[in-house]
């Protein structure tokens, strides 16, 4: 008999369309979770939410952005289930309850949101709801009792949240309704921006989008930071902490031909603009696949949305199961 499935939880916030950070970081990973296992996807608009408040018109509209990404991507509907957040009920609900089992100054040292308030520029003024999106997305991991969670390496304090909440229920209410998830972190755990930035942000202006033209790429491969000491061609250049080399590692299957690239670079006599163009090239072969299926699925919206409404459908019946045994453990199962 083979192995028992594992449950496995991933998904994105509909802030924009993804980017190639998130390809790496995740979907890569997920390509792979739903050949072995049963995968849900979520688009986490709710979460979303937190910080745009002011403009829900923006996350609407990405939720079906998102979704084409997945989709272009080669997340299928056939394997992964893929949902809309707020369309689950049960998660707000059970976010209140968990709020009751985790105290204020453990969120606010939550190193993930306190580095996310410092980048969003919160100071004082930061939402609540905001404040409690680990708890929240807690209810998210648990409601479909997933064991597995692809996150890059700035989420484990969220994993951490979460299982110190499953540990604290199953011991309050004396039954093992929850698992405790594992975090799978990818290879490369994150990309830097094309401006060199620590990090690729919707928000910072320096990513490389899925769907973006040929045109959009070559461009902005082209701009894309390297080492500034690296001034003459002649004269040896860094490699460590250069983008360029950072994303053909990521991208690039010939990897003796980075190498040799980076050893070349190294010790001089190869121009930023040889080693762009090659980069170039390596995404555009990346990419020309997802942007011609994504172009194919953005043909017919309505067809897109069905798939989400049908995932929905779906989870929305697993939630009403575990909240269930919820409420039966604690003892408000009043009208069962």
């Amino acid at each position: 008999m083979s192995e028992k499935r594992k449950v496995a939880l991933t998904g994105d916030r509909p802030t924009g369309p993804l980017h190639l950070g998130h390809y790496v970081g995740s979907l890569k990973n997920r390509l792979q979770l739903q050949d072995v296992h049963k995968q849900y996807v979520m688009i986490a608009d709710a979460q979303a939410l937190t910080d745009n408040a002011d403009n829900p018109r923006k996350v609407r509209e990405n939720v079906l952005q998102v979704a084409l990404d997945y989709l272009a991507v080669g997340i299928d509907p056939a394997k992964s289930t893929i949902f809309i957040q707020s369309m689950i009920p049960q998660l707000a609900e059970l976010t209140m309850f968990y709020l009751n089992l985790v105290s204020w100054n453990r969120l606010k040292h939550n190193p993930t949101v306190k580095q996310e308030i410092k980048q969003k520029g919160f100071e004082e003024s930061v939402p609540a709801g905001f404040m409690v999106y680990p708890v929240s997305q807690a209810a998210d991991i648990t409601i479909v009792k997933a064991e597995i969670v692809p996150v890059g390496e700035d989420q484990l304090p969220m994993i951490e949240q979460t299982n110190e909440l499953v540990r604290h229920f199953n011991r309050i209410y004396k039954r093992n309704v929850f698992v405790e998830a594992q975090a799978i972190i990818p290879k490369i755990a994150r990309l830097p921006g094309t401006d060199g930035g620590a990090k690729m942000g919707k928000s910072l202006g320096n990513c490389i989008y899925l769907g973006d033209s040929a045109d959009v790429v070559a461009k902005k491969v082209k701009s894309m930071y390297t080492d500034p000491g690296h001034l003459r061609v002649e004269d040896p250049g860094k490699v460590e902490g250069n983008p360029v080399f950072t994303y053909l590692d990521a991208f690039d299957v010939d990897t003796q031909k980075v190498e040799e690239l980076k050893a070349h670079y190294a010790r001089g006599g190869l121009g930023d603009s040889v080693v762009k163009k090659y980069l170039n090239e390596v995404l555009q072969a990346v990419l020309e696949p997802i942007r011609l299926r994504r172009e194919e699925y953005a043909k017919d919206p309505e067809a897109v949305m069905e798939i989400l409404a049908k995932g929905t459908k779906s989870v929305l019946e697993v939630a009403e199961r575990t909240m269930k045994e919820v409420k039966e453990v604690m003892c408000i199962d009043y009208f069962q």
